[in-house]
């Protein structure tokens, strides 16, 4: 009794004395000053009021809170002002600005003013000068961050997980805010143009994008080009999640592209019991209820495999923001090198810090930042959004256009291409012939920034929410019969045949 005691106080001692240890490491931290450059920042404001040119070089650069001393930051201000106002950038000006502002005293007169002037040699290394001070900001905004995380994580009551996530979006935020890509120069720029159009000359494919797997389809589009926003709309029941499952499937199936399926409406199990009756052939009732025969179990068993080793990555989470969103995303495309992202649906993000706006302004946000996205990770990325009600009431003709588009002017705006789901059996309609439109859908381009509109033919089977070339035959379950034997020579999907068009 008397061991156990002597252990538990030592084990005690052991985790206070750790404890205080690292909190003596994080006060002596804290008493250490900051990461700065002061003489560095009177020479830039120095040079920014005696050269014209000068904030050319460092507005994209600089923001006042780079600065470390606040009256730095009070005379940076002053002269982004002027130049916003196109006025001329001098002592005077700025002078005169500060004034303006009430800060003249406080920054310490016209007298420090004219010192800063008197610090500068040359305007020649203003550049340079500028990234050391965000450096230098940058090395403060982390310490700031790293000591937040820190007192968090001895927080019994914070939640694990919600520190983790809180943790890399703060890290996320300052690579966001302050590490902005530079331009780029015509010699570079035409040799990686060249370098893709010899690609795709010695390439044994025609398409340069993602493959959608979809013959007429893939011919307009060449496949879904890197660093596109894609907009697929709808009304519902038209099948705009089946169609983005079958896009993602085509892909990693039949292509072996790594795969990002978003779902922010139906759960990951739901997504993947849809995939399984797509590509199995059996109904979605059947596999919920999993009332099948020995030889439909055979039939799942058997064609199931191809999904198993596909490489699509399905988050579900709801209500997903789009700093989560862009998070995630970056994650997966640096561990799994993904090469394409599709959110169902759009309307169902949220975008943190525009609470205050309205909703058409919040789904303009989300749109211009998966804008963004793709052009950052080089992707494609395809997102669902849902189209008004002006559809339904609308008479004759009951395909969308792009006015139809819910909420925000701004997605018609940012998307590189718009794509609608028309299904005339669903309102009852039939051809000018008389013919019967079962089972047609058309995929209708209303907006290609980069290519030629137009309308895709496609059947879609119900049953198993396929979407497929309407020249490509479906075996139906019903001709299956109970055997042991179970592999059909009709039963596997057909690949776009688009490479083997000499036409094309």
């Amino acid at each position: 009794m008397n061991n156990e005691n002597t252990n538990y106080k030592k084990a005690t001692y052991s985790r206070t004395r750790n404890t205080s240890l690292q909190q003596s490491d994080i006060l002596a931290n804290q008493a250490r000053i900051p990461p700065q450059a002061i003489d560095l920042e009177e020479v830039v404001l120095g040079a920014l009021m005696l050269e014209k040119n000068a904030v050319n070089a460092v507005i994209d650069i600089l923001t006042p809170e780079v600065f470390y001393k606040e009256t730095h930051q009070m005379i940076y201000s002053a002269i982004k002002e002027l130049f916003a106002k196109s006025e001329p950038i001098d002592i005077l000006t700025v002078t005169n600005q500060l004034k303006s502002n009430g800060n003249l005293d406080v920054v310490g007169g016209p007298y420090y003013i004219s010192l800063l002037t008197n610090r500068v040699v040359s305007s020649a290394n203003i550049e340079y000068h500028a990234r050391i001070i965000l450096q230098k900001y940058i090395q403060r905004q982390l310490i700031v961050i790293s000591s937040e995380i820190i007192r968090d994580a001895y927080e019994d009551t914070t939640d694990v997980f919600d520190l983790l996530n809180n943790a890399e979006n703060k890290i996320f935020q300052i690579s966001e805010n302050n590490l902005k890509k530079s331009h780029n120069q015509m010699p570079d720029l035409v040799t990686l143009a060249i370098k893709d159009i010899e690609t795709a000359r010695n390439s044994t494919s025609t398409l340069r994008g993602v493959p959608s797997g979809y013959t007429e389809l893939d011919r307009i589009t060449q496949g879904w080009q890197k660093s596109d926003l894609i907009i697929l709309a709808a009304r519902p029941s038209m099948g705009k999640t089946a169609f983005a499952l079958n896009l993602a499937r085509n892909a990693a199936v039949d292509f072996d592209k790594p795969i990002a399926f978003f779902s922010l409406e139906m759960s990951s199990v739901q997504l993947v019991t849809r995939l399984i009756s797509t590509e199995t052939m059996l109904t979605a009732d059947k596999l919920r209820t999993g009332n099948l025969a020995e030889y439909e179990w055979q039939q799942l068993n058997s064609m199931v495999t191809p999904l198993v080793n596909a490489k699509i990555f399905i988050d579900d989470t709801p209500q997903l923001s789009i700093f989560d969103l862009r998070a995630k995303c970056r994650r997966l495309k640096q561990q799994h090198d993904i090469q394409m992202i599709f959110i169902d649906y759009l309307q169902l993000m949220t975008a943190k810090g525009e609470k205050n706006g309205t909703r058409e302004q919040e789904i303009s946000t989300i749109s211009r930042s998966l804008k963004s996205l793709a052009k950052e990770l080089d992707v494609p990325v395809l997102a669902l959004s849902q189209l008004s009600r002006s559809v339904e009431t609308r008479t004759g003709s009951k395909k969308p256009i792009l006015s139809d588009l819910r909420e925000s002017g701004a997605i018609e705006q940012d998307a590189d291409m718009v794509l609608f789901i028309y299904r005339p059996e669903y309102y009852g309609l039939s051809e000018e012939d008389g013919e019967s439109t079962k089972g047609k859908s058309i995929i209708s381009i209303a907006k290609h920034r980069n290519g030629k509109l137009g309308d895709v033919n496609l059947k879609f089977i119900g049953q198993y929410a396929k979407f497929e070339d309407p020249e490509q035959n479906i075996i139906e379950t019903t001709s299956f019969s109970p055997n042991s034997k179970f592999d059909q020579p009709g039963m596997k999907r057909i690949p776009s045949r688009i490479n083997n068009n000499d036409d094309f």
